[in-house]
């Protein structure tokens, strides 16, 4: 309409204003406001000392005109003087949206500024329409289809306007029927089982129409023909009918299954690189399978990962099917094109405010100057995410100007605090309210050095610890630690026996590093120990006061094995750590006794924001030489929020008979099989994970086997969350099989504080 507009004004106003031919003198503007003179003789065809006619007239007319600055142009003369006559469209001085809660206010003014509505822009009028159309669009997508916009726009002083867009949304159109044509090998209940648009909504009703789900949902029927053999599988049309009244939406989509294929030959071609039977080992079928879309992708995404770890990042894979129609069979090439190889030029790192870069780069195993390999460079921020010193860790690999061959490796950081500070806000269930004041900063001044100052004092547990542990101590990686600690410890406020010990001491370890996943530790101490036996002490208690003494000076050891592929140290979802370790009391020591430890846990990624995690842990103490049984403040204790939860603190396994209180075990068995769930409070928030969760655990004495109907177990639901005040873990579970005599206790939680 536009473009037709402009010339019939131009032709009107030539009309009006025609004129015998003159040589231009000068030129006047009148009417600007905020247009500057240049723009104007910018685009003005006419310039002094040209001889102007009708012709040229026009043309500046339909010129000014398209600049879409100006309503109205009009030329005169005035001598040999043009005067050039133009009232400016007005600028928009603000937009505003209302009503809508569907879409953000931010996707909505995108949109608007795509089709030219910002803030200082001109207003074009004729832009309304479209803004009603385009926030239409964006609205039908979503099945909202009885949406109703509308545009005010409010004059203002100085040639200025608001736009106003109030939106009335509606209810989104619900499916009333989505059909499937043509399919005879499945029927229309299984494909509908897995589509996001097939099933029900959460209370029972009608899906809601959304076109993004459509096509998503087009996608996975698509997949799940062709991931079964049904290579020639495809979609003919689909027809979405809105009914009159724009409530409901039906849904048809046409098939054609085809037939299902095995695969027959698998071939490689093109420049290989690594050798072939190196390739073939990633390509997850073999001849005779049941051709499978997955499988092939998969298969192409394996041998490009190999080829990037040589420098091939951009190596780029084609599998080309020749289909035997006859015996329903298909032959499979990958074609492999690698490209160039890619070298790195430099790595740069950005965001890192307190942590020095060299904590940084010596978790990176991408080198300057190397081939770029994108195993190393994940490797690389997995490292850097198990440190826990970040919230967000993104990777870039932008191309370095004016070469085709390099790269730079741009890592940037989000710092979380990585000190924690308590001071009397407290509270577990093991130990109750704990007045406290601990620091304690994992990235101490930059370094990475993690040093930790801690009093804690609470009705169970005094004690005070200062601790210094380098992670690099050596530049492969080696790292020590030193602690020093006294400590006070009351069994009867612990709800466990009527005695109290005195610890103190001093200890220094090592981690050595085997592998990218897998390192040893190494610790030797001094601990002195001083147990004080209650008025109602067992007699397990006292027995062993009269045959080893109350008082202990021990030199221990310890050595731990760990294998770590966990994705990040907070919040993991993927991975595994394993760990072995064993501490011992050397010859010589006034206690001989040692405690071995096993832990598996694991990560299973379900779905998007979807992990199953499973983790088992095992303990067994005994004792050596001529101590006579395991020291029993060394026995293992299990219930609570940290091992069996629904089950009160260290009330698990074998009783004192005379006064009911536990007396633990040498052997201690707890396992947790959580499903970690999608945040129902704040999605994606990387502060608060919610489970649900089954525990199994118990302790056993050491005339007792490991029994597993003595397990305890539960059942119920979980919440931690990283407040800025602290850690707080939340926990309700139902006992499964508790016992006469079990101490339970359905809501937990516990309290810290951080900065």
């Amino acid at each position: 309409m536009r473009k037709l507009l402009v010339p019939f004004l131009s032709l009107c106003a030539v009309k009006a204003y025609a004129f015998e031919p003159f040589v231009v003198q000068d030129i006047k503007l009148e009417g600007l406001q905020r247009i500057s003179i240049g723009t104007v003789f910018n685009y003005l065809p006419i310039k002094v000392g040209d001889e102007i006619n009708d012709d040229l007239t026009s043309e500046a007319i339909k010129k000014l005109f398209t600049t879409g600055f100006f309503k109205d142009v009009k030329i005169e003369r005035e001598g040999n003087v043009l005067v050039v006559f133009v009232a400016e469209r007005p600028a928009i001085a603000d937009v505003s949206i209302s009503g809508n809660s569907a879409l953000p206010t931010e996707q909505l003014e995108q949109a608007l500024k795509q089709i030219g509505l910002k803030v200082g822009h001109v207003l074009d009028r004729s832009v309304v329409t479209v803004i009603e159309q385009e926030l239409q669009r964006q609205y039908y997508s979503l099945g909202k289809y009885a949406v109703k916009i509308e545009t005010t726009i409010t004059p203002l002083e100085r040639n200025r306007v608001n736009v106003e867009v109030k939106i009335a949304e509606g209810e989104s159109a619900n499916i009333y029927a989505f059909n499937i044509v043509g399919n005879t090998i499945f029927s229309d209940k299984k494909l509908l089982s897995f589509m996001e648009l097939g099933g029900t909504g959460i209370l029972g009703g009608r899906k809601e129409y959304s076109k993004q789900h459509f096509a998503a949902d087009l996608e996975i029927l698509k997949s799940y023909y062709q991931d079964r053999g049904y290579i020639n599988f495809r979609i003919n049309s689909t027809q979405v009918s809105l009914t009159p009244d724009k409530q409901d939406v039906y849904i048809t989509v046409n098939v054609t299954e085809g037939n299902k294929y095995k695969i027959n030959k698998i071939a490689l071609s093109g420049t290989l690189i690594a050798t072939e039977d190196e390739l073939r080992k990633l390509i997850t079928f073999k001849e005779g399978d049941i051709f499978s879309r997955k499988a092939a992708s998969l298969s192409r995404t394996n041998i490009n990962d190999r080829l990037s770890e040589d420098g091939y990042a951009f190596a780029n894979v084609n599998l080309s099917p020749t289909i035997d129609e006859k015996n329903k069979t298909v032959d499979l090439t990958f074609f492999v094109d690698p490209g160039r190889r890619v070298y790195v030029n430099r790595i740069n790192i950005y965001g890192n405010i307190k942590t020095k870069d060299e904590v940084i780069r010596r978790e990176i195993r991408q080198m300057e100057g190397d081939w770029m390999s994108t195993k190393s460079i994940a490797q690389s921020k997995k490292r850097l995410n198990r440190l826990g010193f970040f919230d967000d860790i993104t990777v870039e690999t932008p191309a370095v100007e004016n070469t085709n061959d390099q790269v730079d490796v741009n890592y940037t950081v989000s710092e979380r605090s990585t000190g924690s500070l308590s001071a009397g806000l407290g509270y577990n269930d093991t130990q109750g309210a704990i007045i406290n004041f601990s620091i304690s900063q994992n990235n101490f001044v930059g370094t990475g050095n993690k040093v930790s100052v801690s009093i804690n004092n609470s009705s169970v547990v005094q004690n005070n610890t200062l601790s210094y542990t380098n992670p690099y101590y050596t530049e492969d990686g080696i790292s020590r630690g030193f602690n020093i600690y006294k400590r006070k410890f009351s069994a009867l406020e612990a709800s466990i026996s009527n005695y109290s010990t005195n610890s103190s001491g001093i200890g220094v370890n090592y981690g050595i590093p085997m592998s990218e996943s897998d390192s040893l530790g190494l610790g030797l101490s001094y601990d002195n120990t001083e147990i004080i036996a209650g008025t109602t002490a067992t007699q397990e208690l006292l027995d062993f006061i009269a045959a080893s003494g109350s008082s202990y000076a021990n030199y221990k050891a310890r050595l731990s094995w760990s294998h770590d592929t966990r994705n990040k140290a907070i919040f993991a979802n993927q991975g595994n750590l394993a760990s072995a370790g064993i501490d011992v009391t050397l010859p010589g020591s006034d206690l001989e006794y040692y405690k071995l430890s096993l832990r598996y846990l694991q990560y299973f990624p379900i779905a998007e924001n979807v992990t199953l995690l499973f983790n088992t842990q095992l303990g067994y103490g005994k004792a050596y030489g001529g101590t006579l049984s395991l020291p029993p403040f060394e026995n293992y204790y299990a219930g609570g929020s940290r091992s069996v939860r629904g089950y009160d603190s260290n009330r698990l396994g074998p009783r004192d008979p005379a006064t009911n209180n536990p007396l633990g075990g040498n052997k201690r068995v707890v396992t947790n099989l959580e499903l970690i769930l999608p945040n129902p409070f704040a999605e994606n928030s990387k502060s608060i994970r919610f489970s649900i969760f089954l525990d199994a655990g118990n302790v056993f004495a050491e005339n007792q086997s490991i029994d597993v109907g003595e397990l305890r177990s539960s059942l119920g639901a979980a919440l931690i969350w990283i407040t800025p005040v602290g850690l707080m873990r939340f926990s309700w579970a139902n006992t499964l099989n508790d016992k006469p005599g079990d101490d339970t206790k359905s809501f937990q939680f516990t309290l810290g504080s951080t900065f």
